[in-house]
């Protein structure tokens, strides 16, 4: 089995492992940590194919920083709506503010 195959595979665990946390949480803050996840899962998998491959290391550099800015971003908007959420309705559970009353 080569390194990149290695590689990917992690990158492939972190993601399902990111998709089951995404699914079986009740939390916001526990989805948030599995889409991280997910996330993180590819920008290993874009640096471990330009590692191993004959890609530009430049475009595969700005390809995941591309992903980390995107996890940023994603990360700061929904602990946002977190922080909104639990003024309002007093919990975080994804359950009981998908019954948004005006």
């Amino acid at each position: 089995m080569s390194m990149l195959s290695i590689y990917q595979w992690v990158a492939i665990a972190m993601f399902g492992i990111g998709l089951f946390g995404v699914m079986v949480r009740r939390s916001l803050v526990g989805m948030l940590i599995g889409v991280e996840l997910m996330l993180n899962g590819a920008g290993l998998s874009i640096m471990a194919a330009a590692q191993f491959t004959e890609t530009a290391g430049a475009l595969a550099q700005l390809s995941t920083l591309l992903v980390m800015g995107l996890a940023a971003a994603e990360t700061t908007l929904v602990l946002a709506i977190v922080l909104i959420v639990d003024k309002r309705f007093g919990h975080v559970e994804s359950e009981n503010v998908s019954l948004l009353r005006g």
